[in-house]
């Protein structure tokens, strides 16, 4: 397996429990719109690491909490902040439109190429060099489809395909609690549709058919969680503002 080079950063990573069973872990030194939220979720048999952040310092070396027990490691997406540290674990799942990324992870398909720069960090890491920042391949154990199910033994979260923000990217849901792992798709925040394999039309649909979802609290891919309310607010914004630039939308139910 690569490895990250062995640089110490005793406070680069956070985590805080959420309840239920569920810890963010995040790096509170990058701005808040590029901070990837990384959410552990402990299971009965397994647990789940959705997400891995920027992968400049090693996830497994500095964050006890993802070595303890077998877990899968599934990708919301393969943008650069979310993936940074997949290849340090086995049982990598990432939705198939995206597999190709995950295996070969250029600068220029993960957006590092654009948004990886001195101006992402409120302190800059030790041995950080934009011009030298390369996430490491890790080639996929299993890809992932809309309705498929993360199985942890006594929990059940179920792949939601959410293509638009990029065209692999996945939502994870859990029936019984209602929780959501919303990834990149919907978060309390600025929702980016334009970058490069962006597609504007999908992720109004894909908002579209999320929106009745029954969800309780969601753990976005950026920024705070929130509730129900608050999530079919931002996706109606987003929809109004889709409306008001002239895209045809279907009438939301």
């Amino acid at each position: 397996m690569s490895t990250l080079p062995v640089i110490e950063a005793p406070d680069w990573y956070e985590t805080i429990r959420m309840g239920e069973d569920i810890t963010l872990i995040h790096e509170p030194w990058i701005k808040p719109f590029f901070r990837c939220n990384i959410w552990h979720v402990r299971g009965r048999d397994r647990d789940l690491l959705f997400d891995t952040g920027l992968g400049h310092f090693s996830l497994r070396r500095h964050v006890p909490l993802v070595t303890e027990r077998q877990l899968a490691c599934v990708a919301s997406h393969t943008h650069f902040d979310h993936i940074g540290c997949h290849h340090e674990f086995p049982d990598r799942c990432v939705h198939s439109a995206e597999a190709e990324i995950l295996a070969d992870p250029r600068n220029e398909w993960t957006v590092a190429d654009r948004y990886a720069t001195d101006d992402m960090f409120d302190r800059m890491p030790e041995g950080w060099d934009t011009a030298r920042y390369r996430i490491l391949p890790a080639p996929a154990d299993r890809l992932l489809e809309h309705g498929d199910v993360v199985d942890l033994g006594d929990r059940a979260f179920e792949v939601i395909h959410a293509p638009g923000h990029s065209p692999g990217g996945i939502a994870l849901y859990e029936k019984k609690t209602g929780i959501l792992l919303s990834g990149d798709i919907v978060y309390d925040g600025p929702l980016i549709d334009d970058v490069y394999h962006s597609d504007i039309d999908e992720y109004v649909e894909t908002l579209l058919a999320m929106r009745d979802i029954d969800v309780s609290v969601v753990h976005g891919g950026h920024f705070p969680s929130f509730g129900k309310v608050r999530y079919r607010q931002l996706i109606d914004e987003y929809l109004a503002h889709k409306r008001k630039a002239g895209c045809h939308l279907a009438p939301s139910r």
